[in-house]
């Protein structure tokens, strides 16, 4: 990575109801969705990894690579910000050299590791992020959007990680957070599809 390292967090906690089963259990062409998410991740550059399970987690265990580490979300069933707390919380713990972490949701087929990769370091940097070049990525926040449609995956600066974490729980994530602080905004339609897959 240009500007040191940075985690990635895959959010696999749900029980995909409207799918059926637990998304982290889903598989597309041999490969379950968990494991992909984070192949996605480290061919992106990303580490260290980190996966939040939750529903069927000792079924999905077995399916994250070893290089990730597994966080099982007690609180799952109370909604997606409180597996972005417990993954976050996590995240708190690593080496001060990690300056930033990359979100991604386990059911998001169409982002790929270039797409991950363009994300984390995009060429045409805005002027709000110039002071971030080439030196830290810790005070970053950064949204994916697709065809103007806010998504995933999201890019948290370590600066903003305990802040994050008090804001998050239940079924409350960043995204408040991320409008209230500028978060910056890019454009990853022309690249990928980033809706997420909540039906088979």
């Amino acid at each position: 990575m240009a500007h040191g390292p940075v985690a990635g967090l895959l959010l696999a906690a749900g029980g995909g109801r409207r799918f059926g089963k637990p998304k982290a259990l889903v598989t597309s062409g041999g490969e379950a969705w968990v494991t992909r998410g984070c192949r996605v991740l480290s061919e992106a550059g990303c580490a260290p990894l980190m996966v939040v399970l939750g529903a069927a987690a000792d079924q999905a265990a077995p399916l994250v690579p070893s290089q990730a580490q597994v966080v099982v979300n007690a609180d799952w069933e109370t909604g997606m910000g409180s597996s972005l707390r417990a993954g976050l919380r996590q995240c708190l713990q690593l080496s001060p050299q990690v300056q930033a972490v990359v979100v991604m949701l386990v059911d998001l087929p169409g982002i790929n590791a270039d797409v991950v990769g363009k994300f984390v370091t995009p060429t045409d940097t805005t002027p709000t992020e110039t002071t971030q070049t080439g030196a830290s990525l810790s005070g970053v926040l950064r949204q994916a959007t697709f065809q103007g449609v806010i998504g995933h995956p999201v890019l948290l600066g370590r600066n903003h990680w305990a802040a994050i974490c008090e804001a998050s729980g239940g079924d409350i994530g960043a995204r408040s957070y991320l409008g209230k602080h500028g978060a910056v905004l890019v454009e990853l339609g022309h690249l990928a599809d980033g809706s997420d897959q909540d039906t088979p």
